[in-house]
């Protein structure tokens, strides 16, 4: 359970003394320039964020946000020799209550156009990153996400649509990372976790976005090297005002487990509600997209009868499965904003933040190209998330995704999952 793991790690974390440089700055990466000295005429640099800061994805974009603050804050505002400011930005609207292409781009314009800017934090949302990645490719500005795992952003492997990934980097060179693995684990894990829970004819549903879209192909494709059966995968409306017509055809078709693949913003609620109620003995899952409080939420989510056999995945283990590193994070965390249960996501914001620093001070010289090449040089860091590298690519090498329940309207920490991925 993710707040009692919380709870049991604190005796830990106090026995392993002060670590706390070990959460700030590491400088045991791998890679080109490092131990090499700074310039000695340093320049100041800017790092922007881009995450929905309104809607269903607010709480675990602040949680990032704080994450970054906080990194920051333990390096003492400066990467290396160079000092560092940092800009949170909002890409999503009021009224549409999730991110918005229009205020993605907006974003991306905005730190490419701010000659100070070297490193872009974001997006929160794989469509999101479809649309800022080209912007900061021709601008040169290197970009990390805390959470993307649509494939096609970096690789055309299953799950890729056509064109993907050249069509987002005009330049021709990579300027893009992330620190979750890509959805081929997800899906794989998902498909693994559904097996083992018995499943034996799949409804898949999915929200039409880059991501959703994505993630279920590579469920459909998982699921059948398992030998899992699948019903349908079908596209939704997220503008409808149910989907009992489609839980209908799916009772009819003898399903006995659902999966929707999308975020919580596209109606997923309404989604699981109506699932529910046309197959009251069906197992019903979701992957990082809804792992959120929006989703998850006693007041506003899924009802607790929905709850109770809902399951979701996150690339987030339970604290007590972290190095010491990650344990201490958890616990400057609840020091600094005096949240015992953080969201998973806190500690994403974090690393994507201990990364931009790394990669700066190993840049030696806070130029865009250099950052650039000093972030994909990036090998067996050691993280608060375990020890990892950055592939040509731009993906890590991390590959464990946790299960998570909900209980009283929190995600609750199960188990992790091991991905059948041949």
């Amino acid at each position: 359970m993710l707040s009692r793991s919380l709870a049991a790690t604190g005796c830990l974390v106090a026995a392993l003394g002060s670590i706390v440089a070990a959460c700030g700055g590491d400088d045991s990466t791998g890679g080109s320039g490092g131990g090499a000295q700074e310039a000695e005429t340093a320049k100041a640099a800017t790092i922007y964020s881009s995450y929905p800061l309104q809607g269903a994805g607010r709480v675990q974009s602040e949680a990032a946000v704080n994450g970054a603050k906080l990194a920051l804050e333990q390096a003492g505002g400066k990467a290396g020799a160079i000092k560092v400011t940092y800009k949170p930005l909002d890409d999503s609207t009021a009224q549409a209550a999730t991110w918005t292409p229009e205020q993605t781009s907006a974003n991306a314009r905005k730190a490419a156009q701010d000659d100070s800017t070297v490193l872009y934090l974001g997006e929160f949302n794989s469509g999101a990153s479809a649309v800022s990645i080209p912007i900061l490719n021709e601008a040169g500005i290197a970009q990390i996400s805390p959470s993307n795992t649509a494939v096609g952003l970096t690789s055309d492997d299953p799950g890729a649509n056509p064109g993907e990934p050249d069509k987002y980097y005009p330049t021709g060179t990579r300027t893009y990372a992330r620190i979750v693995p890509k959805d081929t684990i997800q899906g794989a894990a998902l498909a693994t976790l559904m097996k083992e829970d018995g499943c034996a004819n799949l409804q898949l549903v999915n929200d039409k976005e880059v991501y959703g879209a994505g993630l279920a192909k590579n469920i459909e494709l998982s699921a059948k090297a398992q030998n899992l059966p699948i019903v349908s995968n079908e596209s939704i409306d997220k503008n409808a005002a149910n989907y009992r017509s489609l839980a209908a055809k799916a009772k009819s078709a003898g399903a006995d487990c659902m999966m929707f693949s999308g975020i919580t913003a596209n109606n997923a609620v309404q989604v699981f509600k109506d699932f529910a109620a046309a197959l009251p003995d069906a197992k019903l899952y979701g992957p990082d997209g809804v792992a959120d409080t929006g989703f998850a939420s006693t007041k506003d989510g899924i009802p607790a009868e929905v709850a109770q056999r809902t399951k979701v995945t996150i690339a987030t283990l339970s604290p007590d499965e972290y190095p010491p590193e990650g344990q201490e994070f958890f616990k400057s965390y609840t020091q600094k904003y005096g949240e015992e249960n953080p969201s998973p996501y806190a500690i994403y914001g974090y690393e994507v933040m201990q990364l931009a620093l790394d990669s700066i001070k190993r840049s030696q010289t806070g130029e865009k190209a250099d950052v650039v090449k000093a972030l994909f040089s990036t090998k067996d860091r050691s993280s608060v998330l375990g020890t990892y590298s950055i592939d040509a690519n731009g993906d890590t090498s991390l590959t464990d995704y946790g299960v998570y329940a909900i209980k009283d309207g929190k995600l609750e920490f199960d188990k992790t999952i091991k991905a059948a991925t041949s």
